[in-house]
């Protein structure tokens, strides 16, 4: 993950977003860009350079495989998020999944995942 681009969050729960967003914080990096839905998600993938993305499967009434494709073309490593029990595609099978409840521990695991892809 290069130091000066951002990780975009995909989470359509804002107190889990924010939560997410104060481990970036005591982890000492950058605010990551924030997104709730699909729409937004693949504006800030066509509009700025990321580092990595973590993308909850479950947006809402919307799942989250057209953020992951997205990604997935422009070589931008990311991980899954899901409250659980969700079947990932098989064309994405390979890609982390975080589990909810979040420990920081594995949020800094995936990030540092990113710089080894």
């Amino acid at each position: 993950m290069a130091s000066d681009q951002r990780i975009l969050l995909v989470e359509d729960d804002v107190l889990i977003g924010m939560m997410l967003a104060d481990m970036f914080d005591a982890l000492d990096l950058p605010e990551p860009a924030q997104a709730t839905t699909n729409e937004e998600a693949l504006a800030f993938i066509s509009g700025e350079p990321l580092g990595g993305a973590l993308v909850d499967i479950n947006l809402g009434d919307e799942k989250g495989w057209p953020v992951a494709d997205a990604l997935a073309e422009r070589g931008i490593p990311f991980a899954f998020t899901s409250g659980g029990g969700d079947v990932i595609p098989p064309a994405h099978a390979h890609r982390k999944l975080i589990t909810k409840p979040f420990r920081i521990s594995d949020i800094e695991a995936a990030l540092k995942d990113f710089s080894a892809e």
